[in-house]
C-alpha cells in the first residue's frame, strides 16, 4: 500500500502535463470530484488537484516540445543530486536537472535506459500529496516496459527496490511487485510488467509509468470517463485478488488506471 510517510523510493507526488489546463481540470473534476487550485492567482500554468480539502495530485501546462500529455510519478529521495548522478551512471538520461521548488523541495526528471519517464522529489516543506490509498487518490504505480530485467536493475540501483515476481493468470506473463528498500511486503507500492513495443501504442513503443486511482465503483467511474470525452483502453474487468479495474485515457491522451480493490486489498 502507498502511505504518506514517504520513505525513500516510495511514490510521493504525481502531476499531469496537459496541453489545456482548464479542460484537464474539468475532466478530472467530473471523474473524481477533484477541484483544481492554481498556485498563483495570476496564472493557471501549475496548481494542485484537491479532494475533500487534501492535495491529491498536481496539474501543469505541457511545455516540453514533442512531449505527450501524461502523468508523471515522483519518487521520494533524500538527495536529488545524488539520485541524478546514479541515473547517469546507470545509463539513464537526465531530462530536467535538479532544481529547487521554492523551498517546497528539490526535484529532477529522468528517462530510464528503456525509455520510461519518471521523476524524484527531495522533500522540503512539502513532503508529498496529502491523501493516498483511498477513493479518488493514488493507490498504485505501474511501469509497462519492454525489458523487465533491465528495468529491475536500473531502479534497483537507483532506489534499492525489492521486487517479487508473480505469474499473471491465464499465462499472461510475469508481474513484478515493487517494495521500497527495507520495508515489509505490506508497503508494496507498484509493479512492472514486460510488454512488446507494439502493445505500447500510446508512446509509440516506449515504456511508460502510469498511476492507479482508487474508485468505489470502477464501472461508474468508467462511465464518467467516457461521458467526459475520455476512452477506455481495457476493461472494466476483474483481476483475481486485486479488484475490478479499467485502463483509461483522458481526452488529451494521458493514461491512468481506475481500480475498485477486492475486499481486504485496500489499506
Amino acid at each position: 500500500m502507498i502511505t504518506t510517510d514517504f520513505v525513500a523510493g516510495s511514490p510521493c507526488w504525481l502531476d499531469l502535463g496537459a496541453p489545456d489546463v482548464k479542460a484537464a481540470a474539468e475532466f478530472y473534476r467530473s471523474v473524481f470530484g477533484w477541484e483544481y487550485q492554481p498556485m498563483s492567482p495570476d496564472s493557471d500554468d501549475y496548481g494542485a488537484f484537491r479532494l475533500n480539502g487534501k492535495t491529491v495530485a498536481g496539474l501543469g501546462k505541457l511545455t516540453e516540445e514533442g512531449a505527450r500529455p501524461a502523468w508523471m510519478i515522483y519518487f521520494c529521495v533524500p538527495d536529488a543530486d545524488a539520485a541524478t548522478e546514479t541515473v547517469r551512471q546507470s545509463g539513464g538520461m537526465v531530462r530536467v536537472p535538479p532544481m529547487d521548488a521554492g523551498g517546497e523541495g528539490r526535484m529532477a526528471q529522468f528517462t530510464d535506459p528503456q525509455g520510461g519517464q519518471f521523476a524524484v522529489w527531495q522533500p522540503g516543506s512539502t513532503k508529498g500529496v496529502d491523501a493516498v490509498d483511498d477513493t479518488g487518490t493514488l493507490s498504485w504505480t505501474e511501469l509497462y516496459t519492454t525489458d523487465m530485467a533491465g528495468a529491475k536493475e536500473f531502479y534497483g540501483n537507483l532506489f534499492g527496490w525489492r521486487t517479487q515476481d508473480v505469474d499473471l493468470p491465464g499465462g499472461g506473463g510475469t508481474y513484478a511487485l515493487i517494495t521500497p528498500a527495507g520495508q515489509p511486503d505490506e508497503r508494496m507500492h507498484g509493479g512492472m510488467m514486460q510488454l512488446p513495443a507494439e502493445h505500447l501504442e500510446l508512446t509509440g513503443g516506449k515504456p511508460y509509468w502510469h498511476p492507479v486511482f482508487g474508485s468505489a465503483d470502477c464501472d461508474a467511474t468508467v462511465e464518467k470517463v467516457q461521458a467526459g470525452g475520455g476512452r477506455v483502453q481495457m476493461g472494466p474487468e476483474d483481476a483475481p485478488d486485486v479488484g475490478r479495474l479499467a485502463v483509461c485515457v483522458d481526452p488529451a491522451g494521458a493514461d491512468f488506471v481506475v481500480l475498485t480493490p477486492a475486499p481486504g486489498q485496500q489499506g
